[in-house]
C-alpha cells in the first residue's frame, strides 16, 4: 500500500489542541524526512523538518517514534513539527490576524535523510482553526471602545475577561477567541494604533479602559460580579493599572508584565503615573544587528523612578504572574517578585507566580512557534526576545492551563479540574 498521512483529529483542530500525526504504509524501518509548512496571511512561510525511521511494521507514529538527529529537533516530540516551525524570513513572528479563517498546515513525507530531501512519498493538509463552531465574534464600537467580543456557544451569562496585547498595537484577536472556546466571554481590546485610537504610545487615559470594564460588567452575557484581565508585555502593566484603580476586577493574569508603568504617561482623573525611565546606551547590539534591551529600563525601586511603580496594593483582585525566566525584553521575574513583596507588605494575598526556565518574552497560546527575535516598534530595530524552543513550547502549554484554571477558579467558582470546553 502507498504511504499515507493520518492526522487525529482528521481534518481540522483548534490551534491550541494537540494534533496526533502518523504515517502508514512505509517499508519496515524505512528512513524518511517529514516536513511541515505553514503560510501566514501575508504569505510568509514557516517550516520545520525532522528525520524518522518507521517501525518494523512500516508504521511511523510521532507519539511513539523519536526524531533522529539532523532535523529541527530530535527525541520523542509528538508536536515537534508544529512548535519547531520557523519563519523563512528573518525576524518574522507568526501572528493570526483574521481569526475567522484557519491556518493551513501542510505535511510532506520524503524518502531518506538527504539534504535536499529525496522523493516525495506522501502529503496531506490539516486546518488549524481559531474560532470554534458556535463562538460569536462581535465587533464592538461603543463610545470610545474599539474591540471585539467573543461569546461562547450556549446560554450565558459567562465569566468575562478583557484581553490586552503589547506595544505592537492594533487589535490582536487570536488569544481572546481561543479563550472563548473554553466558556469565557472575552473582549479583545485595542488601545492604540487602531482605527481612530491614538497612533502612538505617548499617553494613555485609564478612563478608556474603564469604559471597556463597564461595558463588560453591564453586558447581559457577562456573569458578574467582577471580570478578569489578561495582559502580556505592555498589556500587563496596563492590566495592573486597571486592577489598581478601577472597580469590578476580580482576577488579573499577567504574562511577562511589568509592575511599573512603561513606555507612556498614564493618566486617571487627577492621577499621573510617569513612565519608567530608560537608558538607550544600555542597548547591546550583536554582530547580526539584533538588539538586546534587557538592561535598558531603570529600577522602579530607586529615586524618582519609584513614581512609576503602579500602586497594585490598591487592587481588590487576585493576581497570577506568568514569568519566562529567559525573557530578554525586560526583567519579568524581578517585576513579579517586587509586585508580590509590595502586595504582602500591604497585607494583601500573595500572588501566584509561575516561572518557566528557558521561556522567552512572547509566551503565546500553545503551539505558536517561538519567536526568538523580531522588530520592536519602539526600538526601531530587531530585538532578541529570549527562549529555547522546546522549553518555550512546554511553557506555553502549561501557562495556558494555569491561566484557564486561574480564571475558572476566581471568575466562575468552578474547581480547576473541570473543563469548560464545549
Amino acid at each position: 500500500m502507498a504511504p499515507s498521512v493520518r492526522f487525529s483529529p482528521a481534518v481540522r483542530s483548534l490551534f491550541d489542541e494537540p494534533l496526533a500525526i502518523a504515517v502508514q504504509g512505509l517499508g519496515p524501518r524505512q528512513q524518511v524526512t517529514l516536513r511541515t509548512s505553514l503560510q501566514d496571511e501575508s504569505g510568509e512561510l514557516f517550516q520545520a523538518c525532522a528525520r524518522y525511521q518507521a517501525g518494523d511494521d512500516g508504521e511511523l507514529d510521532l507519539a511513539r517514534c523519536p526524531a533522529l538527529p539532523g532535523g529541527s529537533f530530535s527525541g520523542l516530540e509528538p508536536m515537534g513539527l508544529l512548535w519547531a516551525l520557523q519563519p523563512q524570513k528573518p525576524f518574522w513572528r507568526l501572528v493570526k490576524r483574521d481569526v475567522q479563517t484557519p491556518l493551513l498546515l501542510q505535511l510532506e513525507v520524503f524518502e531518506g535523510h538527504g539534504d535536499p530531501p529525496g522523493q516525495l512519498l506522501a502529503q496531506a493538509q490539516h486546518e488549524r482553526v481559531f474560532l470554534q463552531d458556535g463562538v460569536q465574534r462581535v465587533p464592538v464600537r461603543e463610545g470610545k471602545i474599539r474591540a471585539t467580543l467573543f461569546l461562547p456557544p450556549g446560554d450565558g451569562p459567562f465569566p468575562g475577561i478583557i484581553d490586552l496585547y503589547g506595544t505592537g498595537g492594533g487589535l490582536p484577536e487570536y488569544r481572546a477567541c481561543l479563550l472563548a472556546n473554553y466558556g469565557f466571554a472575552v473582549l479583545a481590546l485595542a488601545f492604540y494604533s487602531y482605527e481612530d485610537l491614538p497612533k502612538d504610545m505617548k499617553e494613555f487615559h485609564l478612563e478608556y479602559f474603564e469604559e471597556a470594564v463597564n461595558y463588560m460588567l453591564q453586558h447581559t452575557q457577562v456573569k458578574g460580579p467582577g471580570i478578569g484581565l489578561l495582559g502580556i508585555s505592555k498589556g500587563g502593566d496596563l492590566c495592573i493599572s486597571m486592577a489598581s484603580f478601577l472597580k469590578g476586577i476580580t482576577a488579573t493574569a499577567l504574562i511577562n508584565g511589568s509592575v511599573a508603568n512603561v513606555g507612556a504617561v498614564l493618566r486617571y482623573k487627577d492621577i499621573t503615573i510617569p513612565p519608567l525611565s530608560f537608558n538607550a546606551k544600555r542597548v547591546k547590539v550583536n554582530k547580526s544587528g539584533i538588539a538586546d534591551i534587557f538592561d535598558v529600563l531603570s529600577n522602579p525601586l530607586e529615586g524618582p523612578d519609584r513614581q512609576s511603580f503602579i500602586p497594585l496594593e490598591k487592587a481588590e483582585c487576585r493576581f497570577l504572574f506568568i514569568v519566562g525566566q529567559d525573557d530578554r525584553n525586560w526583567k519579568s521575574e524581578f517585576f513579579a517578585v517586587e509586585g508580590s513583596k509590595r502586595l504582602q507588605a500591604y497585607g494583601k494575598e500573595k500572588p501566584e507566580i509561575v516561572c518557566y526556565p528557558g521561556a522567552g518574552h512572547y509566551i503565546e497560546p500553545p503551539f505558536f512557534p517561538m519567536c526568538a527575535a523580531s522588530m520592536h516598534l519602539l526600538v526601531g530595530m530587531p530585538v532578541v526576545w529570549g527562549g529555547e524552543p522546546k522549553a518555550h513550547c512546554e511553557a506555553q502549554i502549561d501557562a495556558w492551563q494555569k491561566i484557564l484554571a486561574f480564571f475558572r477558579k476566581h471568575l466562575s467558582g468552578k474547581p480547576s479540574g473541570i473543563s469548560s470546553k464545549m
